[in-house]
């Protein structure tokens, strides 16, 4: 039995050695077929596209160089003595004659200013979003006391260099404007109609804020009442005449003033034109309009009344036009109001230098 064993083992071994084969000595790196991949189960592996390089971009601000300066605000109108300011709420020309204190309505600031060179702040004054900064005079001694005396948030302020500004008269209606009396010691303040005993008047007072000498009560600093909302006030003071623009409910007007009630006005415009400031030269009253977008010129005759036939001059040019003031060489200078209700410029608002217009309505400039 143990033979028939070892002959069936032998046979057995002969049979497999010619049925099966073994593959050469190699790799045996075996895997599995991914479903899905491969000839028979399904489409070949695609290789992917190469991706599209990044489209440009800003650079950081770590790439960046350093930021360009900014660069002035240039105007070419070669009466332009500065621009790109806020609405003007007031102009005040200094001793020199070139250059000027100019009052920033919405901000408060008070820069100096002339012709190319950049404004320089010389202080702020606290504003309110009702008026805002409406007036702003050299003191009656500047020469030796280099006061400021402004207009804003029913306030007038002292302002003495390097300090903070102080007021001396409150409890007034926002807005108004701001001059120095004929007399040239006392400030002239004409306030809006509103609430309180200093509301719709022109006010004079002295530097102090106490009621100026000659009003007619003693006690009060009201010189005459009956405004609505005055938009300018000056003096001629060779006439040591007081003249104020108004705007009413029907009509814009110019009133010559005289203590106590304000009389009939020296001048009216049924088509309110936006009286504003307002300046006197020799024979004539020069009115600016802001919505009339130009200089009226007027010339006085007897008791306050007016001869010719007074015309706008500077149509158009520069736009609305705010404060107006005479300088001490004989020139105007103005500020454009372009940036409150208007259609501003690249370059508003702006402070300008003329030549003042002839007393016929013709312009010098």
């Amino acid at each position: 039995m143990t033979a028939r064993l070892l002959l069936i083992v032998a046979t057995l071994v002969v049979l497999l050695g010619g049925c099966a084969t073994f593959p050469d000595a190699g790799s045996r790196d075996w895997r599995p077929q991914a479903e899905g991949e491969g000839e028979l189960g399904g489409p070949p592996r695609v290789a992917p596209e190469e991706q599209a390089p990044p489209s440009s971009r800003a650079p950081s601000p770590q790439q960046q160089g350093p930021a360009a300066a900014p660069q002035p605000c240039v105007d070419p109108d070669p009466q332009v003595v500065a621009a790109c300011l806020g609405p003007v709420g007031a102009v005040a020309v200094l001793p020199q004659g070139d250059r000027a204190l100019v009052a920033e309505r919405r901000t408060g600031r008070v820069l100096e200013v002339r012709r190319n060179a950049t404004p320089q702040p010389v202080a702020t004054v606290p504003v309110d979003p009702a008026g805002g900064l409406t007036g702003l005079v050299l003191s009656p001694g500047y020469a030796e006391d280099r006061l400021l005396y402004a207009l804003s948030e029913g306030r007038v302020w002292r302002i003495a260099p390097g300090e903070a500004p102080k007021p001396v008269l409150e409890g007034l209606p926002p807005g108004g404007a701001l001059a120095v009396d004929a007399d040239g010691s006392s400030l002239l303040v004409a306030t809006p109609a509103g609430t309180g005993p200093l509301a719709g008047a022109v006010l004079r007072i002295d530097t102090l804020g106490r009621p100026a000498p000659g009003n007619p009560d003693r006690a009060s600093p009201v010189l005459a009442r009956g405004l609505t909302a005055p938009g300018g006030v000056c003096v001629d003071p060779a006439a040591r005449t007081t003249w104020v623009t108004d705007r009413t409910a029907g009509r814009d007007v110019l009133h010559r003033v005289t203590p106590g009630t304000l009389g009939a006005p020296a001048w009216t415009w049924p088509d309110r034109p936006g009286v504003a400031g307002c300046t006197v030269l020799p024979g004539a009253v020069v009115v600016a309009q802001s919505t009339g977008k130009a200089l009226f010129v007027l010339n006085p005759g007897a008791e306050g009344t007016f001869t010719g036939d007074p015309k706008p001059v500077l149509e158009g040019t520069y736009g609305r036009i705010g404060p107006v003031t005479l300088a001490p060489d004989g020139l105007l200078w103005l500020g454009t109001v372009n940036r409150d209700g208007g259609s501003p410029g690249a370059t508003d608002d702006r402070v300008v230098r003329i030549q003042p217009p002839t007393g016929g309505g013709a312009s010098a400039i």
